[in-house]
């Protein structure tokens, strides 16, 4: 017997941008092989006009509140408006609002800016913070929100329903990825039943990733793979929310945190890993491999899609006819004898498939 790490054999699919490498490393750390494929990219601070432009015209404004969302996204403003030559006038113009940090990131990114903040919720949420608002009331009032890479209508929405002036500031911006070829290849994997999670850590991500499936006539299939077999996992509410338009399903962190996320995840497929008691054999299904025995056994794709439809159904007989539909880019009955022959091999032997004579194939499952 060895040691088998809680996530070996599966494969996870990352579509971030930034920070991608950490989320990957924590899911590799935890035995899981990792895919890339980036549904979107991030325009440079320096570069971004729309950046530059709402710059300007907070400084040209008087501003009564500014709502710092997240760490990265305030120092990367700060740093921008420094390369700009306007990192003074910024700084200074932040002194005299009074500024509302969403959590304890953002509170720190304040800080070491030289300012302090005067609120930030308990929550750590985008919710907290417009409640906070809205109670202490914004009519008449100009306030300027710190975005970080996607848009928060609803946020910006209920502020200015309440009568306040709302200047949106779009801190790294994405947009779709300058070569989409990783992504497209990693939406193949995922039809081809290679792929057991899929983490996202933001709504473009996610918008992104359905838009590609889209425009090349897979959006049927995806959703398909991604309601019925593969964990799709968001950082949070918003992040799902192009994926809850589809009706997909996902599981959320109670907090959106990358770690939490790759915990998440985890938890996620060992719920739903099949464990079987065959022939006298302990087998646990590991998304593209199996532990018999306590002993690791790669699988082949072919023979692990017919080794899951077997496992869906545990003691059944399931045709020839019926195990082809299984096969990575469908096949005859023969290509099932072949499959089924190689999972014999693969699993050390006849026993733990059973040949019901002229009706096809079952787990030798112990009732």
């Amino acid at each position: 017997m060895t040691d088998v790490l809680p996530l070996a054999g599966f494969v996870a699919g990352i579509t971030a941008a930034r920070r991608a490498d950490e989320l990957g490393a924590l899911l590799v750390r935890k035995g899981a092989a990792v895919r890339y494929g980036p549904a979107i990219r991030i325009v440079p601070l320096a570069d971004d006009t729309e950046l530059h432009a709402a710059t300007l015209r907070l400084l040209e404004s008087t501003v009564d509140v500014v709502v710092a969302t997240t760490g990265i996204g305030f120092r990367g403003w700060i740093e921008a408006a420094e390369g700009w030559g306007l990192g003074d006038a910024l700084l200074g113009r932040l002194a005299r609002a009074r500024l509302v940090a969403r959590g304890p990131k953002a509170t720190g990114a304040v800080r070491a800016a030289g300012l302090s903040e005067d609120y930030s919720p308990p929550s750590e949420s985008n919710a907290g913070v417009l409640h906070h608002l809205l109670e202490s009331g914004v009519a008449g009032g100009t306030i300027a929100v710190q975005l970080h890479g996607e848009p928060l209508p609803f946020f910006a929405d209920a502020l200015r329903a309440a009568g306040a002036t709302v200047i949106e500031i779009p801190v790294y911006r994405w947009v779709a990825p300058a070569d989409p070829g990783p992504l497209d290849r990693l939406l193949d994997a995922v039809l081809d039943g290679t792929v057991d999670a899929l983490p996202f850590t933001s709504a473009p991500a996610a918008a992104s990733t359905l838009a590609l499936a889209r425009r090349t006539g897979r959006l049927p299939a995806l959703v398909e793979a991604l309601t019925s077999r593969v964990v799709v996992a968001c950082v949070g509410p918003i992040t799902a929310a192009p994926l809850a338009a589809l009706g997909i399903p996902t599981v959320q962190p109670a907090r959106s945190r990358l770690g939490a996320l790759a915990r998440t995840v985890a938890d996620a497929l060992l719920a739903r890993t099949p464990r079987l008691k065959v022939a006298g054999h302990a087998l646990e299904l590991r998304g593209q491999a199996v532990v018999l025995d306590g002993d690791w056994h790669d699988i082949a794709p072919a023979p692990m899609a017919l080794l899951r439809l077997l496992a869906h159904s545990p003691g059944r007989v399931v045709s020839r006819r019926e195990l082809t539909t299984a096969l990575p880019g469908g096949g005859e009955e023969h290509a099932v004898e072949t499959a089924i022959g190689r999972l014999r091999v693969a699993l050390g032997g006849p026993a733990v498939i059973q040949t019901v004579v002229k009706r096809g194939y079952r787990l030798a499952v112990e009732r």
